[in-house]
């Protein structure tokens, strides 16, 4: 019995290890500072759900929610930068991981996410 917890531990902490890694290579965070650098000559997308888009977005952001990311991709030019962001910072590096899997490579988030944006916004 003890056995089969430590291995389902064991797998637990490996799964989140190969995650917090790969995500790491697929993706650069960026501070707040660094992304308004940037965004603007990036394809600016907002991978939340339309609901929490709608209730406020970075201005100049598009909604290709991380739920339709794999069906949405041709949307998404692989020879421009992206700049991703979700509420928190979680969902844009499952976006991250799912663009970089299939060829692209100038990735990157906000760091924090939606959350810490203190830059203008706009509602819907």
């Amino acid at each position: 019995m003890l056995y089969s917890i430590a291995a389902v531990l064991g797998a637990i902490i490996l799964y989140a290890l190969f995650m917090y890694f790969s995500q790491k290579r697929a993706v650069k965070p960026l501070s707040q500072e660094e992304f308004v650098q940037g965004y603007r000559k990036a394809q600016l997308i907002d991978v939340r759900e339309p609901n929490e888009y709608n209730g406020g977005h970075i201005l100049g952001a598009r909604n290709i929610p991380v739920t339709q990311i794999k069906q949405r991709m041709k949307e998404i030019r692989p020879d421009k930068p992206v700049y991703l962001y979700c509420q928190s910072g979680l969902r844009s590096g499952r976006a991250a991981q799912m663009l970089y899997r299939k060829g692209y490579r100038d990735i990157y988030h906000l760091q924090g996410g939606f959350k810490k944006w203190t830059g203008k916004i706009k509602m819907k």
